[in-house]
């Protein structure tokens, strides 16, 4: 059984807030408690604010490790700017770096194969330019997934998800990417441009 945090739950909040408000928390709580308790339990003060300390550095961490929304920006309107050749290059480049074997992909679906470990993932990524992802393009890419028996599938898509082809790409387990992805994936390949 894996457990999954509820997504509006205090600790998740504080996951995708500022790593300062966590700790800003444990350390109210800590003064707090220091202010309230007998003198024989002040040293009890300390572990307070502990979960909070614990979720600030996890969030810290996170964040840390983010692009900032202007690199995400400035990535999504060069890699909008490119012609798919450049821009399979470029995410090859990529994927290549990160470990894995990429072969080109055959139809019109399936862009690229990538194997890792004895795991394979298709790739579709020509449509990444277009304004919406719809709901063909991933039940396309999931059939392709099927038939070419891989565990896993992605869909480059810099335009936003219908509400449907969201819901499909969570229940079908289709990854897709968006510019924030994008960007993360690229980040130390030369752009060219």
């Amino acid at each position: 059984m894996k457990l999954k945090m509820a997504p509006n739950s205090l600790f998740a909040v504080l996951l995708r807030s500022p790593w300062w408000v966590s700790l800003g928390i444990a350390i109210a709580l800590g003064a707090v408690a220091a202010a309230l308790l007998p003198a024989a339990y002040r040293g009890a003060t300390l572990f307070s604010g502990f979960p909070f300390a614990v979720i600030a550095a996890v969030a810290a961490w996170r964040q840390w490790h983010q692009l900032s929304p202007a690199r995400v920006e400035a990535t999504k309107l060069a890699v909008a700017a490119m012609s798919w050749p450049a821009f399979s290059r470029v995410l090859e480049e990529a994927f290549t770096r990160d470990g894995f074997t990429v072969q080109a992909g055959s139809g019109d679906v399936v862009d690229f194969v990538l194997e890792r470990q004895g795991q394979r993932m298709v790739v579709s990524a020509r449509r990444w330019k277009s304004a919406r992802l719809g709901l063909e393009t991933l039940r396309a890419l999931q059939t392709a997934r099927d038939a070419a028996d891989a565990p896993d599938a992605l869909c480059i898509a810099l335009g936003e998800p219908t509400d449907p082809a969201r819901a499909f790409a969570s229940q079908h387990r289709v990854a897709v990417w968006q510019a924030g992805e994008v960007a993360q994936a690229l980040r130390g390949v030369t752009l060219p441009g």
